[in-house]
């Protein structure tokens, strides 16, 4: 199978999905009219704002592009003790951000799963990716009746044999430099930590479907490293975020720009779930209250206020500032021009 013929696109490049913001339609379409596929996050939206988001990403583009949902995952039984612990320790920042209520913690803690897989099945993008697990065979064979290419993100050769099972067309082999959510399986086991590299080798040693390479990729010659593991095409979504295009709010993009190269760790602090980002006030302060982070998606909701007014105020501190762990060589220009600047690196000995 040859990705790039069997997803349309010229340059053997995707732009990550990145929910929450970043991912915006004239990010996507530019990534697209430049001959890479261009990805949708639209995890953390509705049936109805999917079926927007598509159809302006349609109106800027012809060509293909993708859209990511996160796999459907039971919703977490919360003790009234781990309520409260949740409220204890973020009320005080509740306070200084000036938040006059307390978000409710009774689930659904996040959109209908079937509903979002419809809207994006009836739209037929090119590509459906996603995180978090499997899904079903019966969402894969969906996929399959309508000509939709479905890629599935594994963390570690395990992950990946699950998902060659599943039928899946592609692997995205996620490497532990990945900025954003970790696409482990499991909620409970440690990290396993494994680089872009090993794991995208390891993956295409010992599966026989194409191999996507996600993690650090910064620069074509980063992109030429990463095809040279066996991988037939290389995710970036770091790279994009100081794109004019990308929704990043403007602390988030100071935070890029100023940040020491050595600024990203994991955390669970904002989301329940394990994700790198550029450390900030709200990561370390929560590092000392671990008991009182909820679990994924519950934790998610249960901070959104918290984000969305520090990126109202244009303070960084209780922003969730997702980046790889080489977002220092992060370079400001138009989404087409960068794609250009890439295409020229990795063309270049």
């Amino acid at each position: 199978m040859n990705l790039l013929k069997d997803l349309g696109i010229e340059k053997p490049l995707i732009l990550a999905p990145m929910a929450g913001g970043p991912s915006t339609p004239q990010l996507v379409a530019a990534a697209s009219n430049a001959g890479i596929l261009g990805s949708l996050g639209c995890a953390y939206e509705t049936p109805e704002h999917i079926h927007e988001t598509i159809r302006k990403t349609k109106e800027l583009t012809t060509k293909p592009f993708a859209v990511n949902l996160f796999a459907p995952q039971a919703d977490p039984i919360l003790s009234q003790s781990q309520i409260e612990a949740a409220t204890t320790a973020l009320a005080l920042y509740r306070k200084e951000l000036e938040l006059t209520s307390t978000p409710s913690l009774k689930p659904p803690f996040s959109y209908d799963f079937e509903k979002q897989f419809e809207v994006v099945l009836k739209a037929a993008p090119a590509g459906f990716s996603f995180t978090f697990g499997l899904i079903s065979k019966e969402h894969i064979n969906a996929c399959k009746s309508q000509r939709i290419l479905t890629m599935g993100t594994a963390t570690t050769l395990e992950e990946a044999l699950l998902l060659e099972d599943l039928g899946v067309d592609a692997i995205v082999a996620q490497g532990v430099e990945a900025g954003g959510h970790r696409g482990l399986f499991s909620t409970e086991t440690p990290d396993p930590l494994i680089g872009m590299l090993e794991l995208a080798k390891s993956i295409v040693k010992n599966t026989k479907i194409p191999v996507i390479a996600a993690g650090g990729i910064m620069n074509g010659q980063d992109m030429r490293a990463a095809l040279a593991t066996g991988a037939q095409v290389a995710q970036m979504g770091t790279a994009f975020l100081l794109c004019d295009e990308a929704g990043t709010s403007a602390p988030y993009r100071q935070a890029l720009t100023n940040s020491p190269s050595d600024a990203t760790k994991l955390t669970r602090a904002f989301s329940g779930r394990i994700a790198r980002g550029i450390e900030n006030r709200f990561m370390r302060e929560m590092e000392n209250k671990k008991e009182s982070i909820l679990p994924f998606p519950a934790q998610n909701n249960f901070t959104r206020d918290i984000r969305n007014k520090s990126a109202q105020m244009g303070k960084s501190d209780f922003l969730s500032l997702w980046a790889g762990s080489n977002f220092s060589r992060i370079r400001k220009m138009p989404a087409k021009e960068l794609i250009e600047v890439l295409w020229q690196e990795y063309l270049s000995n």
